[in-house]
């Protein structure tokens, strides 16, 4: 398994880096297909937010779901601490939701419908015109699946940051059950019944919403 720590905003000291590799080794007892987990570490440098300034993620490869967990707190070594906690109980979840399909494959049974509110974008996509200098197919070819990138918003101080992802295909149910595990408050899959692109996002309570976007959706021309 490859440890890898990372650091936005700040240094790593050779401490931290033995706490986080012997808190994060541990991930090979809850996920043996482990191969990589990734350790980013970044601090705020804004006072006011002093409590929380130092962010700690934690992402879990393998032949299998991307596992994700974080935390922020005052001190690095308290946040590895919490994000290691919820780390390992999602992979426990992971683990025996894979014991529990093993033991228990049935083609013949239905799961019980899940309260999910849908919501088709095919207007608002319509009327969706990117800038030829964002999201041009050549900018897209240029970046790394996985690795983000960070740029500045025109003239304004707002700092945007993007990450390439793979398209999963999968259904609604495997979508909700991959968000859980990597700790969002939504997730963007492609649905394999319809072939849209989709989003599940947590609602209140425990209800779940999706909204579908249109694929043959064109860009309007200026």
């Amino acid at each position: 398994m490859e440890i890898i720590v990372e650091a936005r905003n700040a240094e790593i000291h050779p401490n931290f880096r033995q706490y986080a590799e012997e808190k994060v080794a541990k991930v090979e007892q809850f996920y043996p297909r482990v191969q990589r987990v990734n350790v980013e570490l970044t601090h705020e440098p804004n006072q006011r937010q002093a409590d929380t300034s130092e962010k700690v993620e934690l992402t879990v490869f393998g032949k299998g779901p991307i596992i994700r967990a974080e935390a922020s707190s005052s001190d690095r070594y308290a946040s590895v601490d919490i994000a290691c906690g919820k780390l390992y109980e999602r992979l426990r979840r992971a683990r025996d939701r894979a014991k529990d399909h093993r033991r228990h494959r049935d083609p013949h049974r239905h799961e019980e419908p899940l309260k999910i509110e849908e919501l088709n974008l095919r207007d608002a996509a319509k009327a969706v015109t990117p800038k030829d200098d964002e999201f041009s197919p050549d900018i897209a070819r240029e970046r790394q699946i996985g690795v983000p990138d960070e740029s500045q918003l025109g003239d304004s101080p707002v700092v945007v940051r993007q990450k390439l992802h793979e398209a999963s295909v999968m259904t609604v149910s495997e979508a909700l059950y991959q968000m859980e595990l990597v700790g969002h408050p939504f997730f963007v899959f492609i649905d394999s019944e319809t072939m849209q692109p989709c989003a599940v996002y947590h609602r209140r309570g425990w209800t779940y919403g999706v909204i579908r976007l249109d694929a043959t959706a064109t860009p309007r021309e200026k």
